[in-house]
């Protein structure tokens, strides 16, 4: 196809499309579901801060729809309908583009679950497109619910920086669920219980921090190029909130190269127990086969068919055979004893 044509790339977690519309400013504030975005060019000359919620991005013709009415570039439609992009800040005329992905831990397994949000920037318009319906976005809502004219007085690029903080600080709950993983881990190997799970449970969790690092390690770069931007649609005064945020990606990246290394520290552990293990068989199977080779020899002499063997002729020469067999054993295994080999 060719560039900018607008189709649905990835895999569909809502089939439905919701749209959301949270308008306010200082003393007001005003919520509704919406079935058009026609419904909301009223606000589009008003001196209110007006932020759209799009969960769903199967109907195409929602986001050609907002293409058109505000003048954003067919290529930035496309991007937000691939859900494959990689995290990054776009600056345009009228407008920027955000993309970056969120990421929740799904079981105690650990099995993480990503999400794209896209972002529209505008003067007074914010345009949040999201693959499903959940609670991101709750603890925004609240803030601009309970705000006592300190949020609801601040413009698009507050809203903005406090919706990219909520995601970023979500990683963190992801953090803490990946340190109760590796706890676990740790205390099956301390507590030598390392089984074939045990390997498969390293990989896989090598294989989460792999995917979690290639999402969460280009946020720096994103928000410094939001730092640098000159762009009027951030303020000056938002800067030192978006500073808060890069510190935070940045604590999220660290912690996240520090539980990669760690892991590969457990794998070398569960090698190295492995190898122990082996090792003891190893040591108990060669006792054996030492205590046996000198047994062996004395049985394959008098084993041989010899006719002029003097021993075989006397008599205690059976119990006196028995008596070098049980003490020779004894002998070694003293030896061994005495030697720390056992």
């Amino acid at each position: 196809m060719r560039p900018g044509s607008l189709v649905h790339v990835g895999d569909v977690l809502e089939a439905d499309t919701r749209i959301s519309v949270i308008d306010y400013n200082k003393e007001n504030i005003g919520e509704q579901q919406i079935q058009s975005i026609d419904e909301i060019l009223k606000y589009k000359d008003s001196d209110t801060v007006t932020w759209v919620i799009i969960e769903g991005l199967t109907k195409v013709d929602i986001v050609e729809s907002i293409g058109t009415k505000f003048d954003i570039h067919q290529l930035v439609l496309e991007d937000i309908l691939n859900t494959h992009q990689r995290t990054k800040f776009e600056e345009y005329d009228n407008y920027l583009f955000i993309v970056l992905k969120s990421l929740l831990s799904e079981d105690a397994r650990f099995t993480v679950i990503s999400e794209q949000i896209s972002l529209l920037v505008l003067k007074n318009f914010v345009f949040a497109f999201k693959e499903k319906k959940d609670e991101l976005f709750e603890p925004v809502l609240q803030r601009i619910r309970n705000s006592k004219g300190r949020f609801r007085s601040q413009g698009a690029d507050y809203l903005t920086y406090s919706i990219l903080d909520t995601i970023v600080d979500q990683n963190f709950i992801l953090i803490d669920t990946l340190d109760d993983a590796i706890v676990s881990l740790e205390d099956s190997l301390l507590a030598a219980e390392q089984t074939q799970d045990t390997l498969n449970t390293i990989q896989r969790l090598k294989r989460e921090i792999i995917n979690i690092r290639r999402h969460v390690s280009p946020v720096r770069e994103m928000l410094a190029g939001m730092l640098r931007s000159e762009s009027e649609l951030i303020d000056e005064k938002t800067h030192i909130y978006l500073r808060d945020v890069y510190d935070h990606a940045i604590r999220v990246t660290e912690s996240i190269e520090s539980y990669r290394d760690i892991l590969t520290g457990l794998l070398d552990i569960y090698m190295s127990s492995v190898s122990n293990k082996m090792n003891e068989v190893m040591k108990v199977l060669t006792v054996f086969a030492s205590i046996f080779i000198p047994l062996t020899f004395i049985a394959g002499i008098y084993g041989m068919n010899f006719e002029y063997m003097p021993e075989l002729k006397w008599k205690w020469a059976y119990p006196t055979l028995w008596i070098g067999f049980l003490a020779i054993p004894v002998a070694l295994l003293v030896y061994f004893g005495k030697k720390k080999w056992l």
